[in-house]
């Protein structure tokens, strides 16, 4: 089948852009906010190291190693990430609280290593985290020009980092970003720190941010967007921010995060590649779930998008026998399609047929046939009486003994 002919089967109602309005840039931050979530553990260093690797391979810009300011153990963890980092394309990122004496140590870092870190120094926003803390707004003006200034004379580039930025004031966006971009900050990123952002309020803030904010202080300046998903938003969110012109986005692997979790990497990269906005090599993106569903201990749902292991998976009749039929043009690529918005290969996948209680002849006939068993009318229907009754999916070994094989 010719590439004319294949894109004639599919008429896509999609949106797409060929060609993308800007550099896009991936931000991971499962090393350090998906740590976050109350279900994660930490993982070793070994574990660390090859995710790292991981998000390398299927390229991620940069990658946030960790909070300095959280103890001993997480500084010799970041330590070794960074230099770690000398190995590979993606660059190192730290967290700071926006004070002098969380930045200190990455200046510490950066002597003893020879790698600076990148700087996300962050500082609560909106006015009901301010009347929470009993914080004034030029106190929090105060503390970004300090910590921004001793960041970037110590040779650290820096992004300022305003929480909670989709509920915080106009005014104070302001006055909090125009401090830190005056010190020299060369990035601002937003937060919807609590996942409050719907679509249109992300265009809203980003057109704000654009106009009022970068255009008059420094355009030069470049936007992060950082989202969560307490509405189940965070995806849809960052692609609305990338849209609007958000060059850096920042998620993580399988959505890892505080509460509900951050945007999901995973997902946001096969957005985007079948989108047409990025050309990454994704054949590594399920080894990177796995790896981060393994090392940090959370759960990974069996119908989890594109990674599960239902995804690709089915047992129904008419569903499986399209497939079946594409497999047995001998065009892997229909099979892929045909009843899938995703295709398998693009993640290093396949389609797997199953026999299940609404299975059909066509099921049973490919499972025993992949396991060298005649599927004679009598074998096929011995294992069509089983399904009938199973309240779920067979194994293909229990297809093989209802077979009577």
């Amino acid at each position: 089948m010719t590439e004319v002919e294949r894109e004639g089967l599919i008429h896509d109602w999609n949106d797409t852009q060929v060609e993308p309005p800007h550099g896009i840039e991936f931000d991971d931050e499962t090393l350090r906010d998906g740590l976050q979530s109350p279900s994660a553990n930490d993982p070793d260093l070994d574990q660390k190291l090859e995710l790292l690797h991981l998000m390398d391979k299927i390229g991620i810009t940069t990658a946030d190693v960790g909070l300095p300011g959280a103890g001993d153990r997480a500084r010799d963890h970041i330590e070794r990430l960074v230099i770690e980092t000398g190995k590979l394309k993606l660059f190192p990122n730290v967290a700071c609280r926006t004070v002098i004496g969380d930045i200190r140590p990455t200046v510490d870092l950066a002597q003893r290593t020879g790698i600076a870190p990148v700087v996300y120094t962050f500082i609560g926003s909106s006015p009901i985290r301010m009347y929470a803390e009993d914080w004034d707004i030029a106190r929090l003006v105060e503390l970004s020009r300090e910590a921004v200034t001793f960041a970037v004379e110590n040779g650290l580039e820096v992004s300022m980092v305003t929480e909670d930025t989709t509920r915080a004031n106009p005014e104070h966006l302001k006055a909090i970003y125009g401090a830190a971009i005056q010190a020299g900050a060369t990035r601002v990123t937003l937060c919807d720190t609590c996942g409050h952002a719907t679509p249109s309020g992300v265009r809203a803030l980003m057109r704000f941010v654009k106009t009022e904010i970068i255009a008059k202080e420094n355009p030069d300046v470049r936007i992060d967007w950082h989202g969560h998903r307490d509405r189940g938003l965070g995806l849809i969110n960052t692609i609305t921010a990338m849209d609007e012109g958000a060059q850096r986005l920042h998620a993580t692997a399988l959505g890892l995060g505080e509460r509900a979790g951050n945007t999901e990497m995973d997902l946001l990269l096969i957005n985007l590649k079948l989108a047409g906005l990025i050309d990454n090599d994704l054949t590594s993106l399920s080894k990177y779930c796995q790896l981060a569903h393994e090392a940090c201990g959370v759960p990974f749902p069996e119908n989890y998008p594109v990674f599960g292991k239902d995804a690709f998976e089915t047992g129904t009749g008419v569903h499986a026998a399209a497939v079946i039929k594409a497999f047995k043009k001998d065009d892997t690529w229909l099979a892929n399609r045909v009843y899938s918005g995703v295709p398998a290969d693009l993640v290093g996948l396949c389609q797997s047929i199953k026999v299940g209680p609404m299975s059909g002849r066509s099921n049973v006939c490919w499972v025993l046939e992949r396991h060298n068993v005649e599927a004679t009318d009598e074998r096929v229907a011995r294992v069509l009486e089983r399904a009938k009754v199973s309240p779920r999916l067979m194994s293909d070994d229990e297809v093989v003994e209802a077979a009577g094989a």
